[in-house]
């Protein structure tokens, strides 16, 4: 496939394609030598690291070298991602890999966390086992399982790009974050952050911890970077959002109330359960804090399209306080209660802050669908962040098939809002009539619209109606609600910018009605594309977004082609999920099997500490 003829907008350069491959084969092979000449004691320097590591740490080195290569390489490749939103939102699709320099800090962010999790699966040797969860992988080989799944993770985010190509190759450029193996890279990395607290739980039964835990420095440090990684989790779960953060949603808005519940109920939930008092507020101020500072670095120092974020202090509030009722000692039922008040009240507030600085406020249209979508989504999130917490205080319920129930129950019912969110209709022998008026320069066009649908195509509450122009050259996103001014007549109230490489339309949502009619599209000669002038009127018909937002995809495809590589990315992201149930069902079980207190021992003499808040 790398070797046919390639089309313009259809995947990367040859030249690039050779280039990445090559320098990754040669950094995969300096580290397998360097894991080799570990292992077998032809080099120390990685193992005195991990001696300095604990004894500034506390934590064992299988530990604290990837905890140090995670908390780097997330916050390198959060900032790439949101700069490679950024740029495919003001410029468009880029030339491969290597022609985006955002890519750069995400390939060294995701390469980065394979070598943390390897860095913990080849750290002991000579049979050492490191904590009470060890996986054996030979004779005298033991790996902790959370250092396999943060691997796992990293591998999975890695092979997104390879599978990128080839998928642009195949269906052209799908320029969305929700493109399915977009959504590999996106979701590898942000899930490997609960693999890093499942870690910390496991260094709590090593030897050197034992040693270590009466410092209250240490002790410091660690419920400190424990509860950075909760907030790591909710910025992991909330990257799916950004089309929405940066005012360029290609799906319904029911999606947003829904993946805010989700990531809310799920990260926040735990993180009260298993830190305490206090611990949903700080992780949901890391997120505020960590975000605001990639949002500014993006838009005003790299000075690329600026975005906004939810808040989620609203739904850590009313954890906080359902937390202070009896409930807390049901964690099940507690994290039933907390997704249930996360989907109601929390949304609630993130509403007044969303319907403040976001380019798409929630109308009453969609808050009916939407409740019906986040409700259950957030109860289900609620009970897998209660699991989780469970999992790491050995408290999981002795009847397996509850968790496994729940696990699956709630993967069901999100697989279900997504499926009724990604399903949009588009009106038949609907139409626009659009009349312009130029008010900018011969260099900088933009125009004044007034529009006129065809009767009764929109109701008195519509979802949006808006004109948008977007990829207009690194000058970022221009969005305008458009005021209506009769049933079927509106008006924009400021210029909308037009000509160059920018693409502007009208875009529509209306319930379940999602479609877009074009007011200026560019020439664009690798997919054939002429230009679409502005004209001084003009009536269009309404047809599919994604038609106009993502120009470059191609449907001259079989469809069991696309539905087998959509299923082998459902199969990939199911295995990541399973991966994360096993492993912190694997510590649970161990720590409930040998009943570790604060002043049991396991059966190597270990002492444990059940929990960060004891």
């Amino acid at each position: 496939m790398l070797l046919a003829a390639e089309p313009a907008a259809g995947g990367a350069a040859l030249d690039q394609v050779i280039g990445l491959s090559v320098g990754a084969s040669i950094i995969s092979a300096v580290l397998l030598v360097l894991a080799w000449a570990h292992r077998t004691h032809r080099i120390e320097w990685i193992q005195r690291a991990g001696e300095r590591l604990t004894a500034r740490t506390g934590q064992p080195g299988w530990a604290a070298i990837p905890a140090l290569f995670v908390a780097s390489s997330l916050v390198v490749a959060l900032l790439g991602f949101m700069w490679d939103v950024s740029l495919h939102a003001g410029r468009g699709r880029d030339e491969g890999p290597l022609a985006n320099p955002a890519h750069y800090l995400i390939l060294y962010g995701l390469f980065a966390l394979f070598i943390a999790g390897m860095s913990a699966v080849i750290f002991t040797r000579d049979g050492e086992k490191p904590g009470i969860a060890a996986v054996r992988i030979t004779r005298r080989w033991y790996a902790p399982v959370a250092g396999i799944y943060i691997a796992a993770c990293g591998f999975y985010a890695l092979i997104g790009f390879p599978l990128d190509d080839v998928w642009h190759r195949l269906f052209g450029q799908d320029v969305t974050l929700w493109g399915p193996t977009h959504i590999m890279l996106i979701g590898g990395a942000g899930l490997s952050t609960a693999g890093i607290i499942l870690l910390h739980r496991e260094a709590e039964f090593s030897q050197e911890w034992r040693t270590n835990s009466a410092n209250p420095a240490y002790q410091t440090l660690h419920r400190l970077t424990v509860s950075m990684a909760f907030g790591g989790l909710l910025i992991g779960l909330s990257v799916f959002q950004a089309e929405f953060d940066f005012g360029v949603a290609q799906f319904r808005m029911v999606f947003a109330p829904m993946m805010i519940a989700a990531a809310a109920a799920l990260a926040l939930v735990a993180a009260r359960l298993y830190i305490g008092p206090g611990g949903a507020l700080f992780a949901a101020f890391f997120f505020v804090i960590v975000r605001g500072v990639a949002s500014f670095i993006v838009g005003d120092v790299f000075g690329q399209a600026s975005h906004v974020f939810p808040l989620y202090l609203g739904c850590a509030l009313v954890i906080e306080l359902i937390a202070l009722s009896r409930l807390k000692d049901r964690p099940l039922a507690f994290g039933a209660v907390a997704g249930l008040g996360v989907g109601t009240v929390g949304l609630y507030t993130e509403k007044l802050w969303n319907d403040a600085v976001f380019a798409f406020p929630w109308p009453q249209d969609m808050w009916l669908e939407g409740l019906a979508m986040a409700v259950p989504v957030a109860v289900g999130g609620g009970l897998c962040g209660a699991l989780f917490a469970m999992g790491l205080q050995g408290r999981l319920p002795e009847n397996r098939a509850i968790g496994r129930s729940i696990v699956a129950g709630s993967i069901v019912v999100t697989s279900l809002g997504v499926a009724n969110g990604l399903w949009a209709t588009v009106p038949e022998d609907a139409t626009a009539t659009i009349t312009t008026q130029e008010v900018g320069t011969p260099d900088e066009r933009a125009v004044l619209i007034e529009m006129t649908t065809t009767p009764g195509l929109v109701d008195d509450d519509p979802t949006w109606v808006q004109a948008t122009a977007w990829q207009g050259g690194g000058e970022g996103i221009v969005t305008q609600e458009l005021r209506r001014t009769g049933p079927d007549t509106w008006v924009s109230d400021s210029p909308i910018p037009v000509g160059g490489t920018w693409k502007t339309l009208v875009r529509v949502q209306d319930g379940r009605m999602l479609t877009a009619v074009p007011i200026f599209l560019p020439a664009d000669p690798p997919i054939g594309a002429e230009e679409l002038p502005v004209e001084a009127s003009a009536t269009r018909d309404f047809v599919p977004e994604i038609e106009i937002l993502q120009r470059e995809r191609s449907f001259d495809h079989p469809a069991w082609l696309w539905a087998a590589a959509n299923a082998i990315v459902l199969l990939c992201s199911l295995a990541i999920l399973a991966g994360i149930s096993i492993a912190v069902a694997r510590v649970g079980r161990r720590i409930a099997a040998h009943g570790l207190t604060d002043e049991e021992t396991d059966e190597d003499g270990v002492t444990a500490r059940p929990t960060v808040s004891s």
